[in-house]
């Protein structure tokens, strides 16, 4: 049986995980919460995974009841994401890797979601939507690829809404994503907003822009409120998604669509991609924040399959890239 352990860093989550054959033996992790109004900066946001990053190792080992001599390899987010919390976490496990005497493995983040998304929900062959805060890609499995048919072509619908979060002054507490969605429920009047798709590609700065100007018009004339806001700006972006979703399953001939990252775990989004997959007959798969959220143990999982497969990462080649494409990785453990 192959042990694996995964070190996640690449945003504003520090987490690992230990992942035996499939089975998740611990994922421990935690986040960097900021004010409201006030991103995460990249050396702040280092800062936090230093302080806390051994602590969060000894719980893994604590958890999952095991001791270095029982892992079998160390994988670590290699990118893409923020640089400085990447180097933090690629630090500690190179070094690990040499106190331990075991092998070394860069993930790629993108990858970690797909194979833990996978793992958890047993979909065989899915149209994959990757939505968090950095990345916004459709996704789908050929020749030893997964192949992108469509993204963002400015900033990743997460940030979109993050950054809509701090114009209102929205609590980041567990997270911005989060908070708007419960304030969307309340919402009752839709805003139209700008809808932009252009073929499989979608953009999200326009309409950032425009409900910015938007919001500080309307709330302070009392048009709208700001549960209002949320659910039209939530409304929106989720119908582009499901669109370009859609279209790809369609020339992908899939039965399957996978949602993950962190907005992943947003129920509306869940809902409005379930309503389009029962009128194509498909199936809906998707998995709550313990595994949408960035985590550890989706590098262990995916550092398992690759590791099987004869993946190894040199010391001499374990660098981070904060741009790391999906399509880049060779996919040797799949059919």
């Amino acid at each position: 049986m192959t042990v694996v352990i995964g070190f996640e860093g690449s945003a504003n989550k520090i987490g690992v995980g230990i992942v035996r054959d499939g089975v998740v033996l611990s994922n421990p992790r935690r986040t960097y919460i900021t004010p409201p109004g006030q991103g995460f900066l990249p050396s702040e946001t280092a800062k936090h995974h230093r302080s806390v990053i051994l602590t969060v190792l000894r719980e893994a080992l604590q958890q999952a009841g095991l001791k270095p001599a029982d892992i079998d390899c160390v994988a670590y987010t290699k990118g893409p994401g923020m640089g400085a919390p990447l180097v933090t976490v690629a630090i500690v496990a190179r070094t690990v890797a040499q106190l331990w005497g075991k092998p070394l493995l860069g993930v790629n983040h993108c990858i970690g979601h797909i194979e833990m998304g996978r793992l958890v929900t047993h979909a065989n062959n899915p149209t994959v939507l990757y939505v968090s805060g950095g990345n916004t890609q459709v996704i789908a499995y050929s020749e030893r690829r997964y192949r992108i048919f469509g993204e963002t072509i400015d900033i990743a619908v997460g940030n979109c809404l993050d950054r809509f979060a701090r114009v209102i002054k929205i609590s980041n507490d567990p997270s911005p994503g989060y908070n708007i969605e419960q304030m969307a429920k309340r919402g009752k009047e839709y805003v139209e907003l700008p809808y932009t798709v252009k073929g499989m590609d979608v953009s999200f700065s326009g309409i950032l822009s425009y409900i910015e100007e938007a919001a500080h018009k309307m709330l302070g004339t009392g048009q709208c409120t700001a549960e209002d806001l949320c659910f039209s700006l939530q409304e929106t972006l989720f119908a582009m998604l499901v669109e370009i979703t859609e279209r790809a399953m369609a020339h992908c001939n899939s039965q399957e669509v996978l949602i993950v990252g962190g907005v992943g775990c947003n129920l509306r989004l869940q809902e409005m991609m379930g309503v389009m997959c029962k009128e194509r007959g498909a199936r809906l798969f998707a998995t709550d924040e313990s595994f949408c959220i960035d985590n550890g143990a989706m590098i262990a999982q995916a550092g398992w399959e690759m590791f099987r497969s004869g993946h190894v990462t040199e010391l001499s080649d374990s660098w981070i890239t904060q741009r790391y494409r999906t399509d880049e990785v060779e996919v040797t453990w799949r059919d």
